[in-house]
C-alpha cells in the first residue's frame, strides 16, 4: 500500500509555523486541499516553496467594507468631516456612478485587499433610485471575476434610509432574488428606525438571508436602536444570523454597561463588527480637546461571548479620506486606540480579522488536513508578533492555487 508521501503533491510550503513561536513544519496540497501539515515531509511536488520561517494561517476575513463607494475622494467635499456630510456628499456623488466606473474602483480595493492577505469580504452596496442597479452590477462582475483569489459575498444596503423611499424597498428585494447574499439597513438615517428594521427582516426572513446593520453611530448611549434589534432578531428567529456594525455609542458607556449589552447580544447571538478608521475619524467633532475616540470596545464585547470582527469599512472617501484595505494595519490600529497590551488581548484582535470574523460569516476557518487549501504567509513568527509589528504578508494560494506574492524584501548594504 502507498503511504500518502509517495504520491506527486501539487504544491508544498515547507518551514512554517501555524502556531505562535511553533515548530517548523511543511504544508502539503493536493487537488486544492491540505494533505497533510508535518515537520520535514518527504515527498516530491509540482511546487516547492520555502516560508522561510513565516507564519501560515487561514488569511484575513473582511467582514465590513464599501466598494461601491470607495476611491471617489476626487468627486467630493469634505469641509466638517461629519456622519451628516459623508452621507449628503456620498448620495450627491453616486447618483453619477457608471457601472465601469464602481468596476474599476472596486477593483482597485480588492486587488490591494487581496495582497494585504484578505481571503473573503462581505461588501455593502447600495441600491436606491439614485445608485440604482449599477453599482450592483458591477460588484456582482468583482465577486466572479476576482473568485480566484477571493470569496466575496454582497449586502444589498439602503444607506439613505427607507421609509420616504418605498421603492428602495422594491430594488433590494429584486437584488435579493438577482444574487445578493443579504439584506443591510441603516436605521439612524430613516425617519422612522423601527419601521426601517422591521422591512430589513421582512426581506430578510423572504429571501432566507442574513441581515447587517449599520447601526447607533453616535457618542449618545440614549439614542439607540439596538434594543429594537435584538427584538426583531429573536422574534423572527433569526439568532446567529445578524451583525452590527460601527454601534459607536458603546464607547461612551461605563464597562459595567458594555458587559450588560454584551449579555443582550450574546443571547440574541448577534455579531458585532468595529471599523476603527471610520468611527475615529467622524466621531468627537464638536470636541476641541481630549476628543472622544468613538470605538466600541469589541474586546469587552468579545470576551462575554459576542462574536466580534474588526474591518476596513470605507477606502477613500468622504467616511474615511485614507485606506489601503489592510486589516492587519487595521487590527494594530484597534489594539493602540483601546490600549490592548496582554498576550490575550492581542491574540484576540487577530482572530477579529481571522477566526471570529470568519464566524460572524458562518464561514469554516483554519488549516486543516482535508480542508480547502487557502493559504495566507506573514513573515511573523506569530499572531500575537503580526498584530503588534503590522505584520508584512508574503504570498497567499487560493485552493492550492497560488494568488498572490509580495516579493522578499531586500536591503543593500555599501559593499
Amino acid at each position: 500500500m502507498r503511504s500518502l508521501s509517495d504520491n506527486l503533491f501539487d504544491l508544498v510550503i515547507r518551514n512554517v509555523r501555524v502556531e505562535e513561536d511553533g515548530a517548523l513544519v511543511d504544508i502539503a496540497v493536493h487537488d486544492g486541499l491540505i494533505a497533510a501539515i508535518e515537520p520535514n515531509f518527504r515527498c516530491d511536488a509540482v511546487s516547492d516553496v520555502d516560508g522561510k520561517g513565516s507564519f501560515a494561517f487561514g488569511g484575513f476575513v473582511d467582514t465590513h467594507v464599501h466598494l461601491d463607494k470607495a476611491c471617489i475622494l476626487d468627486r467630493c467635499s469634505i469641509c466638517e468631516g461629519t456622519l451628516a456630510e459623508a452621507v449628503r456628499e456620498t448620495a450627491r456623488a453616486k447618483s453619477g456612478f457608471t457601472v465601469d466606473d464602481v468596476y474599476e474602483r472596486a477593483a482597485r480595493v480588492v486587488e490591494k485587499a487581496i495582497s494585504h492577505g484578505t481571503v473573503r469580504m462581505r461588501t455593502f452596496v447600495e441600491i436606491d433610485p439614485r445608485a440604482g442597479f449599477r453599482s450592483f452590477h458591477a460588484i456582482k462582475r468583482i465577486r466572479a471575476d476576482y473568485a480566484f483569489a477571493i470569496d466575496i459575498e454582497i449586502c444589498a444596503f439602503a444607506q439613505d434610509g427607507l421609509t420616504s423611499e418605498p421603492e428602495t424597498l422594491a430594488m433590494l428585494d429584486a437584488a435579493l432574488a438577482d444574487g445578493a447574499n443579504l439584506i443591510g439597513g441603516c436605521p439612524y438615517t430613516d425617519l422612522d428606525p423601527e419601521a426601517h428594521i422591521a422591512s430589513i427582516f421582512e426581506l430578510a426572513v423572504k429571501h432566507d438571508v442574513p441581515v447587517d446593520f449599520h447601526l447607533d453611530f453616535s457618542l449618545d448611549p440614549k439614542k439607540t436602536d439596538l434594543p429594537a434589534v435584538i427584538a426583531a432578531t429573536k422574534r423572527h428567529g433569526w439568532q446567529g444570523r445578524v451583525s452590527i456594525g460601527h454601534v459607536t455609542n458603546l464607547s461612551a458607556l461605563p464597562e459595567a454597561s458594555v458587559i450588560e449589552i454584551a449579555k443582550n447580544l450574546s443571547e440574541a447571538g448577534i455579531a458585532l463588527t468595529v471599523l476603527p478608521a471610520t468611527d475615529l475619524f467622524l466621531n468627537g467633532r464638536g470636541h476641541d480637546h481630549l476628543v472622544p475616540r468613538g470605538v466600541a470596545p469589541a474586546h469587552i464585547l468579545a470576551a462575554h461571548g459576542v462574536v466580534t470582527s474588526i474591518a476596513t469599512n470605507n477606502v477613500l472617501n468622504p467616511f474615511t479620506p485614507y485606506g489601503d484595505a489592510s486589516l492587519i494595519r487595521m487590527a494594530n490600529l484597534y489594539a493602540n486606540v483601546s490600549q490592548l497590551s496582554r498576550d490575550v488581548e492581542i491574540s484576540g484582535v487577530f482572530d477579529m480579522v481571522g477566526r471570529s470574523a470568519a464566524r460572524q460569516l458562518g464561514l469554516p476557518y483554519g488549516l486543516t488536513v482535508g480542508e480547502e487549501a487557502t493559504i495566507i504567509l506573514i513573515d511573523t513568527a506569530g499572531p500575537k508578533a503580526a498584530v503588534r509589528e503590522i505584520g508584512r504578508v508574503v504570498a497567499g494560494w487560493k485552493a492550492g492555487r497560488s494568488s498572490f506574492h509580495n516579493g522578499q524584501p531586500q536591503i543593500h548594504k555599501p559593499l
